[in-house]
């Protein structure tokens, strides 16, 4: 994990920072912080002791391809939406001053919920953009699909980041939902956590991570995919069109709970795209609660020590 930096009152301007992680980060425009609890869109946040309120207003005020950034100060509660953000400006970065804990429960909170039942909360359109130590969690409760994220924009990257889409079981009963959806191109996960196990994903076998039209050379270096199912023909993770060249998993575990460890998925990868891609598994990528890798064990090359589909399946050891 990496460094973290405090931040104290009259001392948290863009001067104060260019030692620091923004400055590390390559982020050299504008910054507005945001604290979604003692925060005011009165202010334009350009210090840490007056920011701003929510995301929308400071992101409002970047500039497309100036390196600006949105800075999140960690917080008791989060930033709820009133409005999906389409995050279209290019090198324009969202970055959480909480710890950095990889891709679980971090302090600085995207959220939706059942008051404006959001069908996503932000789409990074734009490209070169940093996004890190950010969680999106969408409660929605209407009957429609919904997630979290789509990541639409070329050569993103995430780190440290938590996703979690159709966390309610009316959404998460339909085959439309996901947690995180990718149709760029070369974007980049790391220490992210994709999808959540305390509701029960139902009959419509909707997938945490949909790699989908226009999705090409993704990678997930050490992420955890997640999700609750006991449905066995469901699979966390859909690949249903176009993922030109390959898609990269490094270091990943994928997890299926169900109660009593009852159901174990049949396979982790639906995939049923026509277009040549492959998808491959870099380092020690490991199976938890299901069975096999994918319907389509073709498309899948790993250096397992059992090549077969079960290669890299975790057991509990012998008593």
């Amino acid at each position: 994990m990496g460094d973290t930096y405090i931040l104290r009152k009259g001392h948290s301007t863009l001067g104060d920072l260019k030692n620091g992680m923004l400055a590390m980060l390559g982020i050299t425009g504008d910054v507005h912080f945001v604290d979604p609890v003692n925060g005011s869109d009165g202010n334009n946040g350009s210090d840490a002791s007056a920011p701003m309120k929510t995301v929308t207003a400071a992101y409002n005020l970047c500039a497309d391809a100036h390196n600006d950034a949105v800075v999140m100060l960690p917080a008791t509660g989060g930033d709820t939406l009133a409005a999906a953000i389409t995050w279209s400006k290019n090198f324009t970065h969202l970055i959480g001053l909480s710890n950095d804990l990889p891709g679980m429960g971090q302090r600085c909170r995207v959220l939706g919920g059942a008051t404006t039942d959001l069908t996503k909360l932000v789409t990074f359109s734009g490209y070169g953009c940093i996004v890190r130590n950010i969680q999106f969690y969408n409660g929605a409760d209407a009957d429609v699909d919904n997630g979290a994220v789509i990541v639409s924009g070329n050569r993103n990257y995430f780190k440290n980041c938590l996703f979690v889409g159709m966390n309610h079981a009316t959404p998460a009963a339909r085959a439309g939902s996901y947690s995180l959806k990718v149709t760029g191109s070369e974007d980049y996960f790391e220490d992210c956590t994709i999808g959540y196990d305390s509701i029960e994903r139902g009959a419509g076998e909707p997938p945490e991570l949909w790699l989908a039209t226009g999705c090409s050379k993704a990678v997930f270096n050490h992420c955890r995919i997640l999700t609750r199912s006991e449905t066995i023909t469901a699979s966390p993770v859909k690949i249903d069109a176009e993922p030109l060249g390959y898609v990269e998993f490094d270091n990943c575990i994928f997890v299926n709970t169900s109660t009593n460890w009852a159901v174990a998925l049949t396979d982790c990868f639906t995939i049923t795209s026509a277009q040549t891609h492959y998808v491959g598994m870099r380092g020690l990528n490991q199976l938890v609660g299901i069975t096999g890798w994918a319907d389509t064990a073709t498309r899948m090359y790993m250096a397992m020590p059992a090549s077969a589909n079960t290669g890299g399946t975790n057991t509990a050891p012998t008593t």
